[in-house]
């Protein structure tokens, strides 16, 4: 009887709670329920094997099939259940991302669109918070990738990698902090540091080869955390030996049109020549190729520039000719550029007109704002076809080191002020500090030499000369 009595008040529970959800119209929608009663009773008489039965899955009691819950957006169509293991199952997160490497790299730009992100909408307004850092680090890495792949238009591979690495690396850094800033379980690769930190992030990444796994494309989300590219951080890798050097080349230049031919022609001379002969050999063949067609092109654009007819035709006419040149390369090798892989013509000069830094020929027109910032990149002509009667080598050697532009700022007015403080003591200044410390505000004075000079340097590169692109 005490078993029979069990059983009673648990088919009582039972035709309570299917009673109750078929009468809450908030949340199921009523339909009829039915019992087979002799099949019950059955069961009730035989209470072993009733008993002994295969455990019933009660989720459809809570969750019928078929049933929506109006206003609850759940991932992939899935509902959170309380049957179905930790919460976290129910909002997945692809993560780790694997490191970027020669072998996975290809796909990791071919397939972006084609892995998963994670908006605010994917979770509940509460909870789930390691699983949003993990989301937020997914969707900065993918962001900053889709960065490094539109780069690789112009880049060769090795430089397309490097960006990626730096960007997966960062991303790791950050989801490490954050995870690191809060009252929670760190995750367990972030325990770890330096190479053991990467290599564990990448040995726990369920998507080593980066493959598509979202049939449809998905949109892209931008990311809160913005990512400078440091190219110097390249060349010291494949460049051990040498110092850092930094690239400075408008490529490719914008196609000429109806609205551009104009200032094209007029502002030729304030658009630079390039050096070939001024960079190593190795890590730097895809500068130097670069530089060659900007030179070709802007000797074409010169010959143009003089005919009095028909100036636009030829001036794109040689634009096109010297761009396929650079595609097939000096030997016949293919140049490896998203753009150059297009398959009709106009594809790739549609291409290489978006990633123009300069389509529309106005960034020369427009007067470059100086300051004292600019000392890093004159400094060299200064000294030599502009002195200035005082050293520049305390200013260069604290200030023009690998620094951010508001913390370089800072530095030069520090290094103002601490030249002015030399007026005070007795050793020997030169004669221009000298009529300085003679003036009301020395630093202003100093300033001003140092102004005059950056001014005439400025003026001085933007000569027709050609200049090395690196620096």
């Amino acid at each position: 009887m005490g078993s029979s009595g069990a059983l009673v008040c648990s088919a009582a529970f039972v035709l309570v709670l299917l009673s109750s959800a078929s009468k809450d119209d908030r949340t199921f929608e009523q339909r009829e329920v039915t019992f087979d009663l002799d099949k019950i009773m059955q069961e009730m008489e035989n209470p072993d094997s009733f008993m002994l039965q295969k455990e019933s899955d009660l989720t459809d009691l809570f969750n019928p099939k078929g049933v929506s819950r109006p206003g609850v957006l759940t991932p992939r169509g899935r509902r959170p259940s309380f049957f179905s293991g930790p919460p976290s199952w129910d909002y997945p997160v692809q993560f780790p991302l694997a490191r970027p490497t020669s072998d996975n790299l290809q796909a990791i730009c071919l397939h972006g669109d084609h892995r998963p992100r994670y908006p605010i909408s994917y979770f509940p307004p509460s909870g789930f918070s390691k699983q949003k850092r993990k989301a937020n680090a997914v969707n900065m890495a993918e962001s900053w990738f889709s960065m490094c792949c539109k780069g690789n238009q112009t880049w060769e591979r090795e430089v397309t990698l490097c960006c990626a690495t730096q960007a997966w690396e960062l991303s790791v850094q950050s989801f490490c902090e954050e995870d690191s800033s809060v009252k929670d379980r760190l995750y367990h690769c972030c325990e770890q540091k330096g190479t053991d930190r990467l290599n564990c992030f990448n040995n726990n990444a369920p998507n080593q080869n980066y493959e598509a796994t979202e049939e449809l494309p998905v949109p892209p989300l931008s990311s809160i955390t913005n990512f400078s590219f440091d190219s110097n951080t390249c060349q010291r890798r494949m460049e051990k030996k040498s110092a850092p050097l930094k690239v400075d080349i408008h490529f490719p230049p914008g196609r000429p049109t109806a609205d551009t031919i104009e200032s094209l022609c007029r502002d030729q001379k304030l658009r630079p020549l390039y050096k070939t002969n001024c960079m190593p050999g190795e890590g730097y063949k895809w500068v130097a190729r670069q530089a060659k067609a900007i030179n070709r092109i802007e000797k074409g654009f010169k010959q143009c520039c003089k005919k009095k007819q028909d100036v636009l035709n030829c001036a794109d006419l040689k634009w096109r000719d010297e761009l396929d040149k650079y595609c097939v390369g000096e030997n016949g090798d293919h140049v490896h550029s998203h753009c150059c892989s297009g398959e009709a013509a106009n594809d790739r000069f549609s291409c290489f007109q978006d990633i123009s830094p300069d389509p529309y020929y106005n960034r020369t027109s427009v007067a470059e704002e100086l300051s004292l910032n600019k000392l890093c990149d004159s400094h060299k002509i200064i000294k030599n076809k502009f002195p200035v009667g005082f050293p520049l080598k305390s200013f260069v050697s604290q200030c023009c080191r690998p620094l951010l532009e508001v913390d370089r700022t800072i530095c030069f007015l520090e290094s103002l002020d601490q030249m002015s403080e030399t007026c005070s003591s007795r050793k020997a200044s030169p004669p221009a500090l000298r009529r300085c410390c003679r003036m009301s505000s020395p630093q202003q004075c100093i300033s001003k030499i140092l102004m005059d000079a950056i001014t005439k340097a400025t003026t001085f590169r933007q000569k027709k000369m050609k200049r090395c692109p690196l620096s």
